[in-house]
């Protein structure tokens, strides 16, 4: 805890200085942008549901991230984005709307004053940037997170459906961070941050997150990231009183590996690879204490055929047997899976609609999906189209 308190003042001393050397700054500039996003998937099963997710344990599961209706249209995300931009802060307001920004804010369907609809979860991002130097800058506020190589908006992504990855989070922190650019090839961020995925700390530890970046080449960039985090909420006790899981047993961390490299003006390569674990009582409450593993790899490759046609595929297998994540089979056990999907990128309308049809396979290593005739099967097949209006 002194640790953290240590590191937080430095960070705030860093923030002060810099805010009282920013009085004679010169005027900055505004940006407003955004975009929304609708959706039709056909399931090749068929689900009574009318579902993309599969089931787990005891009802629906979450196969997927934020593509989960099946056999019908849907809305994904309206974003409204106001940046403001000088020479010493920038300050990001990035309100988001929709069934995709709930989903986004992960667990925190209710809101600070404990009731549904908080207008918290309209905010996706909303931090300063003071900046101390060319090399040196400071980030207070709440951010996405910098694991991982897909983000929430549709727009940067390639592929319109998420990876398992990604639907594993994290999606965002909140918390205050410092980045170092030693040069323009690389670069150090440390930060300290609320629990993973929440708006409110649910302790009094915080987390510490990481990236270091580096360009080996040019074209070609490598980020290491990771979280470190106790997300305990309190001391578990037995019924005699005594304590079955301490606060300090439910350690959670992940590190990450995300390349990018352009090869060609037209050919692209990506790869993500991560690997996290967590301590918990898994059994319930006076269960033994143990730390499960997860982790997953996913290849990515685009090629554009033209400036307004492209083609993308993303291979990625996910491994949660363990029981860690709650990616789980129909029965709610731990399992793995397989995906493949393949993506057409057609721009439209000046660049401002993007226009992505999409055929994904996912295939686990158990029963995971049902079918119109009430039976499960191990995979689903899904092929529809998303578009994407930007500006």
């Amino acid at each position: 805890m002194k640790k953290a308190i240590l590191l937080i003042n430095c960070l705030f001393l860093g923030f002060v200085a810099q805010a009282q050397d920013s009085t004679s700054a010169t005027p900055g500039k505004f940006t407003f942008s955004g975009y929304m996003d609708t959706y039709y998937f056909g399931n090749f099963n068929n689900p009574k549901s009318q579902s993309n997710l599969g089931l787990n344990g005891s009802g629906v599961g979450n196969a997927r991230a934020f593509d989960q209706k099946a056999g019908q249209f849907g809305i994904g995300l309206i974003q409204a984005k106001a940046v403001y931009s000088a020479s010493k802060v920038d300050a990001v307001m990035d309100l988001t709307f929709g069934t995709f920004a709930d989903l986004g804010n992960y667990g925190n369907n209710v809101g600070l004053l404990g009731t549904p609809g908080s207008t918290a979860l309209a905010i996706k991002q909303a931090y300063i940037v003071f900046k101390a130097t060319d090399k040196l800058s400071f980030t207070a506020g709440q951010f996405g997170t910098h694991i991982g190589y897909e983000v929430i908006d549709a727009p940067i992504n390639y592929n319109y459906s998420l990876s398992n990855l990604f639907n594993n989070g994290p999606f965002y922190h909140i918390g205050l961070k410092a980045q170092y650019a030693f040069s323009d090839k690389a670069s150090l961020m440390l930060g300290l941050v609320n629990n993973v995925d929440n708006l409110v700390d649910n302790n009094k530890k915080k987390g510490l997150i990481g990236q270091f970046f580096f360009s080996p080449v040019a074209g070609w960039s490598v980020y290491l990231n990771g979280i470190i985090s106790n997300e305990a909420s309190k001391d578990i006790t037995n019924t005699n009183g005594t304590v079955a899981v301490s606060a300090d047993d439910a350690m959670y961390q992940l590190f990450d590996l995300t390349t990018t490299y352009q090869i060609t003006s037209k050919f692209f390569l990506g790869l993500n690879a991560a690997a996290g674990s967590q301590k918990g009582d898994y059994q319930g409450v006076g269960g033994p204490v143990t730390s499960k593993s997860w982790g997953g790899v996913a290849g990515y490759a685009n090629y554009a055929f033209t400036d307004k046609f492209g083609l993308g595929v993303r291979y990625e297998t996910f491994d949660n047997k363990n029981g860690a994540r709650a990616l789980t089979d129909a029965a709610g056990n731990g399992a793995s899976v397989n995906s493949i999907t393949v993506t057409g990128n057609i721009t439209a309308a000046d660049g401002h609609v993007l226009l992505k049809p999409e055929l994904r396979i996912d295939s686990y290593s158990a029963n995971k999906f049902e079918k119109n005739d009430g039976s499960l099967s191990k995979s689903q097949a899904t092929l529809g189209m998303a578009a994407i209006f930007k500006f």
